[in-house]
């Protein structure tokens, strides 16, 4: 059944997800405040910062106001960094007039409230303007989605019936969606992966090999677990799409920017110099932040996230970080303290 859906953030992913709307048959709007973005989409068809090889359907309507995207819409997907959900949903709750489904495909923890993103749209849109919650992630690139490479995420809710709903929007031949009730442990999968992926890269840049990679994406998943479990996440959604899947392929492809700016950090390049050579936002880096504050509150142990840390933050060497990690005290493989 054909669906309005408005698609807030007019980046790669919001890009890519846009599109397999539009080859669903729906009618799919994409809200950006960068007009010049905004008109080349509609105008050209294209959008050539994120997706410079995708000729975009022309169905999908580019709009500036957000008022008028979200007009009448069954669904609202927010693509938007992490340090701009808060905003956009008090601006979305000003604009709404109606009460559609809220679904949300970005990835990473509030920073000071250290707050997952579903917390901070509750927050902020009122239950009279949005049917439910629906968390959307997994292991995903929008440069292959866009080019119909097959991918299976999760759509994840309290309310299965609005998963299931997710799960129509979106699923077609090449693009699978699953779903899951546990969004909590979805959400910080999708958020803490990102920081394994920084220190995966390092360990590229570094010069070390596949022993290397599979020690920090092995451990790396044990204390997302730790900590998941820890704000009440069920400890099986870690070996599923949004924990060991997201992992893989965050850590393992080169579209991933936290891989590649983990690579240059490793290469002995700054902080500052590796988000200018980015130009896009590597949501790792506050992340790690956020994460590693919420370990210390939790009283979790997660030395990788605390080493990225250091390096990020503290300046660091990444080098004697990696060190100091292999010289801690010994543990048992299946410790699980919390």
């Amino acid at each position: 059944m054909k669906q309005k859906v408005a698609v807030l953030g007019p980046g790669s992913w919001g890009t890519a997800l846009a599109q397999v709307l539009a080859e669903n048959g729906h009618e799919v709007r994409i809200w950006g405040h960068n007009k010049a973005q905004i008109d080349e989409i509609n105008t050209h068809h294209t959008n050539h910062h994120y997706l410079p090889d995708l000729v975009i359907p022309e169905s999908i309507q580019g709009k500036s106001s957000l008022e008028e995207c979200i007009q009448d819409a069954d669904a609202v997907l927010f693509v938007v960094p992490t340090k701009a959900i808060r905003t956009v949903a008090q601006e979305f709750t000003e604009k709404c007039t109606n009460q559609p489904l809220i679904i949300h495909a970005s990835k990473g923890l509030e920073q000071g409230s250290h707050k997952r993103i579903s917390e901070v749209l509750m927050e902020e849109i009122p239950t009279d303007k949005r049917r439910g919650v629906v968390v959307l992630s997994g292991p995903s690139h929008a440069e292959e989605v866009a080019v119909h490479d097959i991918t299976t995420i999760t759509a994840a809710s309290e309310n299965l019936s609005d998963a299931t709903y997710v799960q129509s929007l979106f699923m077609n031949d090449y693009f699978r969606i699953y779903t899951n009730d546990d969004v909590i442990g979805v959400e910080t999968g999708a958020a803490l992966k990102n920081i394994i992926a920084l220190g995966a890269g390092a360990i590229h840049g570094l010069g070390f090999g596949d022993d290397a990679k599979a020690a920090i994406m092995t451990r790396g998943l044990a204390e997302i677990s730790r900590l998941g479990v820890a704000m009440g996440a069920n400890p099986l959604t870690f070996i599923g799409l949004s924990g060991v899947g997201d992992l893989i392929v965050t850590c393992t492809s080169v579209h991933s920017r936290n891989w590649r700016a983990g690579n240059l950090l490793g290469k002995g390049h700054s902080l500052d110099e590796v988000l200018e050579n980015m130009g896009m936002i590597v949501e790792g880096v506050s992340t790690t932040k956020a994460a590693y504050e919420l370990s210390q509150q939790l009283n979790v142990d997660m030395p990788i996230t605390e080493a990225i840390y250091k390096v990020l933050y503290e300046g660091q060497d990444v080098k004697q970080a990696a060190k100091e990690i292999m010289l801690r005290d010994g543990k048992t493989e299946n410790e699980f303290s919390i």
